[in-house]
């Protein structure tokens, strides 16, 4: 909208006026770098004095040590090493009168000729669609409106088609939303122009069903295993839209402490729809995410692409039970070899329950529920009474 209101003043500047003076040349384009010399040609008619008149670029006045005097009716302005343009829409050169009057006035066009698109990636929601994004070159900025257009067709026998839906994802992105067929390639690129010329990108070739994501797993539960202080049970669904087709899935879990924004990542989930967190902090808040990656839909090789992650979904653990400020060193005397062994072999189980495997889950659930009533037990007045009696 500001780009064409800009175009718009710039346009009225040239056409709105009885012509007092004209500029040459008008609305020239230019790269980066070069030189111009304008001239402004005032009407004889209108009493107008070359020596008067000034100049100004985007509205800051010229110095006068650029101009030079034609003849009697022209004034020129010489300009070197043009950067590029503040606005696509063109720098408004203007010529004035004494009094400041604007007597005409030119639009300049400085910037870069579009390099080659490069990085278009491509992805499908749920096979509905299909959206890609491309990177503008390696400097990307023309300083010049430049149209880029994505191209699609069917690898051996389609036609060209144009991509219609710009800037959905980004600026540099677009949507084909149907009329897409599957277990057929098509060949895609971007064509870039502006007033400097123009260029292709490279063309890629892609499948559809190679390029499906999906939505994060839905119905994500996040709950308390028992009394075990140091874990949690997520639980969530399949991917509804793509419960009709083939595929498999697999998922990955990341968690973080309430206060923190450090999140850790559980990869080996494989394609469950459950898994057990293990090794956490008693009586902390965890937030839980899941993401989920549909591959081998319809026999497809590929290796798939991540959904978004699912919201977060928020549980405690349960506070520890052990009573603190007793000393028994007799009892810790006794067992001390004992606990640096299941130290050192429940450290073991404990590490490989970090992910989602039944068995060692199973080993440490044993161990902990063991623990924890021996620690019970240990602590509990009447025995203590007792060992100091015997």
């Amino acid at each position: 909208m500001i780009a064409l209101v800009l175009l718009w003043i710039c346009t009225l500047i040239v056409n709105s006026f009885t012509h007092p003076a004209v500029i040459s040349p008008q609305d020239p384009t230019l790269m980066i770098g070069s030189s111009l010399t304008a001239a402004c040609s005032v009407d004889s008619d209108q009493s107008l004095k070359v020596d008067d008149l000034f100049w100004t670029l985007n509205g800051k006045r010229l110095p006068s040590e650029l101009y030079a005097i034609i003849n009697g009716t022209a004034m020129s302005v010489a300009l070197n090493n043009l950067n590029g343009s503040k606005q696509q829409s063109g720098d408004n050169l203007v010529c004035h009168g004494k009094d400041g009057r604007i007597l005409a006035g030119s639009c300049l066009y400085v910037g870069l000729p579009p390099e080659k698109p490069i990085n278009i990636t491509c992805w499908s929601k749920n096979m509905k669609d299909l959206t890609c994004k491309w990177v503008p070159g390696s400097e990307g900025e023309t300083y010049l409106h430049t149209n880029y257009t994505l191209k699609y067709k069917l690898r051996w026998y389609g036609k060209d088609n144009t991509c219609l839906e710009y800037h959905t994802m980004g600026p540099y992105s677009c949507h084909i939303p149907k009329d897409l067929a599957l277990f057929t390639p098509y060949e895609i690129w971007v064509e870039a122009s502006n007033r400097l010329g123009s260029t292709t990108s490279d063309i890629i070739t892609l499948d559809v069903l190679d390029v499906v994501t999906t939505d994060p797993p839905s119905d994500v539960h996040v709950s308390r295993v028992g009394d075990l202080e140091d874990q949690l049970s997520v639980r969530w669904s399949s991917p509804p839209a793509l419960k009709d087709f083939l595929f498999q899935a697999k998922y990955q879990i990341r968690y973080r402490v309430e206060d923190s924004t450090e999140w850790k990542v559980v990869d080996d989930v494989g394609n469950q729809t459950s898994c057990r967190l293990a090794g956490l902090k008693p009586g902390t808040v965890y937030f839980v995410q899941i993401r989920c990656n549909p591959f081998g839909i319809y026999g497809s090789k590929k290796a798939g692409i991540w959904s978004d992650w699912s919201n977060p979904t928020a549980a405690s653990t349960p506070r520890s039970e052990r009573i603190t400020g007793v000393c028994d060193p007799k009892s810790g005397e006794q067992n001390s070899t004992l606990r640096r062994e299941l130290k050192q072999f429940f450290g073991w189980v404990k590490k490989h329950a970090y992910g989602c495997s039944n068995l060692s889950i199973k080993l440490y659930d044993q161990w902990r529920v063991w623990l924890q009533k021996s620690h019970k037990t240990r602590n509990q007045p009447g025995r203590r009474k007792q060992r100091r009696r015997i």
